[in-house]
């Protein structure tokens, strides 16, 4: 009886667990929508229009990536990285990239000084990536060599200088901008370094009624400027509750299909149009992305209505068309939607 009785109250004591953890997580939820919706308001007092993009951007952030900024110039892309600083209460650094960068220069260096005792040591001197948020503007002007300087930074949240280990404060993010069309003096960002991004977020021209309200509230005497809406502790949070969402065996299917028909010899319609496509890597980032999508909207399990949406921002900078398909005017955009309209 005695071992009976301890089994009953063992199975009501889990089962009050299980609930008061429930009761915990749904605490959790609410705090994060409240304070994405906060972050999302104070964003829209600077940044006017441009919803997708600042969904986008949010996504990235959310779900612990980087984002590739692609637009024209004077759409407001570096005023946005600097305004999520300030709203998600990030330390936030921004690198205008050029030819003549080097490595060290974002990195950091080892100098040699002269102590008290006489005796001289190295001291490593910290550069721009130690930050939170970093606005790396311009990518594609620095050289190949300095942009493989944030290949480690940007994956495994640490560089190595002159053998030595030195790790990132967290959270870490890198939002790069690029501009499509000035390809003089640029150099293409290597295959490698664009999946290091989790997202490649273009940036498009603001409808009229946006760009009208820019016209009025930007020409003034006075300039809007956005509030902290949280701690880089509540960002931290909010990444940890996002790998926590549940995710469908149908979505997670759904991911899978998508990913793999975008590779060279997956699908037979379109293996002859594709040079190479997206690793393993694309479909954790679209995991994680349509988990955050999903959170920013209110919901707290993702579906394929967020499949659909970030398809083409996670994919599009994963592919490559061979000359073929170029040749006969297929786009990557192209093929990304024709994958997602299988989807059904």
């Amino acid at each position: 009886m005695l071992a009976q009785d301890h089994g009953a109250v063992s199975v009501e004591d889990g089962a009050a667990q299980a609930v008061a953890a429930q009761a915990v997580a749904a605490q959790a939820a609410e705090s994060a929508l409240a304070s994405i919706a906060a972050a999302r308001a104070a964003i829209g007092t600077v940044i006017f229009g441009q919803e997708t993009v600042v969904e986008e951007v949010l996504v990235a952030i959310l779900s612990g990536g980087h984002g590739l900024l692609v637009g024209l110039p004077g759409l407001a892309k570096t005023k946005l990285v600097d305004t999520l600083g300030t709203v998600l209460g990030l330390d936030a650094r921004r690198v205008q990239f050029t030819p003549d960068l080097m490595p060290a220069d974002i990195l950091g260096s080892e100098v040699l000084e002269e102590g008290e005792s006489g005796r001289r040591a190295f001291r490593f001197v910290r550069g721009p990536v130690f930050t939170q948020l970093l606005m790396a503007d311009e990518i594609n002007r620095a050289s190949p060599r300095t942009q493989s300087a944030l290949l480690q930074a940007m994956q495994e949240l640490h560089v190595t200088v002159a053998g030595e280990r030195h790790d990132l404060p967290r959270p870490f993010h890198v939002l790069a901008t690029q501009n499509p069309i000035e390809q003089e003096g640029t150099y293409p960002l290597p295959e490698a370094q664009l999946d290091r991004f989790l997202m490649q977020i273009d940036v498009l021209y603001p409808d009229r009624a946006s760009e009208r309200r820019v016209l009025i509230e930007t020409t003034g005497d006075r300039q809007a400027v956005a509030a902290r809406a949280m701690t880089a502790e509540d960002l931290a949070g909010i990444q940890r509750l996002v790998r926590r969402l549940p995710v469908g065996d149908r979505i997670v299917e759904a991911i899978l299909d998508l990913v793999r028909a975008a590779r060279p010899g997956e699908d037979a319609a379109l293996s002859k149009l594709i040079a190479w496509g997206p690793g393993p890597r694309a479909a954790q980032a679209l995991m994680l992305a349509c988990r955050a999508r999903a959170l920013i909207q209110g919901r707290l399990s993702p579906s394929l209505d967020d499949v659909a949406a970030l398809a083409l921002p996670v994919l599009k900078h994963r592919m490559s068309l061979n000359f073929a398909a170029r040749a006969e005017g297929e786009t990557v955009p192209a093929i990304v939607r024709r994958l997602v309209d299988r989807l059904g």
